[in-house]
């Protein structure tokens, strides 16, 4: 009896690992008969070539995040010196009309001297990621959020805006900031 519920329980076993119907996830997959996606998928970029294979990117650091963050909050507070912590000593800044290596002194008159014009910065932030590039030479954080300003006389502006910090040893060495100005609240 034991031996007949053995040879029972084996063959379901064996039944069950070649009825298993989900598809296959992993990166060598080449099974045409499931409709999900596998890597050796040939897909059509619009675009190509680009400088580099199209899935170049993988997650990043998750502390360059933290970094990146803690910084837009001490803009977000007026606090300029928690703003240019994570900055390094010069920086490509390329936002809006700027295009220029700047020095963190520059960044500090210039923080400053847009800071006092406001009364407040509010940043409702939608979504952050960190990638790294698979040589690992190249790591960015971008952020996406909407910024809303306040000015001394009480006038709101907002913008919806998309910043890359690119970072090298845990430092901000280039920021480059897109943004789509919404308009005063009315």
């Amino acid at each position: 009896m034991k031996i007949l519920l053995l040879i029972v329980i084996g063959g379901f076993i064996l039944l069950k690992c070649n009825n298993n119907t989900e598809p296959k996830t992993d990166a060598k997959s080449t099974d045409t008969t499931t409709t999900a996606v596998t890597s050796s998928e040939k897909i059509d970029y619009a675009y190509l070539p680009i400088n580099h294979e199209p899935d170049f990117w993988e997650r990043g650091d998750q502390k360059n995040i933290a970094i990146v963050l803690n910084s837009l909050k001490g803009f977000e507070t007026k606090n300029v010196d928690q703003a240019l912590a994570p900055f390094a000593d010069t920086v490509n800044w390329q936002v809006g009309n700027v295009d220029a290596k700047l020095s963190k002194d520059s960044l500090r008159s210039m923080f400053t001297h847009d800071l006092k014009n406001l009364a407040s910065v509010k940043i409702i932030m939608n979504d952050y990621e960190s990638v790294i590039s698979k040589d690992k030479k190249q790591e960015y954080v971008s952020l996406w959020y909407k910024q809303i300003n306040t000015d001394m006389k009480g006038k709101i502006d907002s913008m919806i805006c998309m910043d890359d910090a690119k970072m090298v040893n845990g430092k901000i060495v280039e920021l480059e900031e897109k943004t789509r100005a919404l308009g005063p609240k009315k």
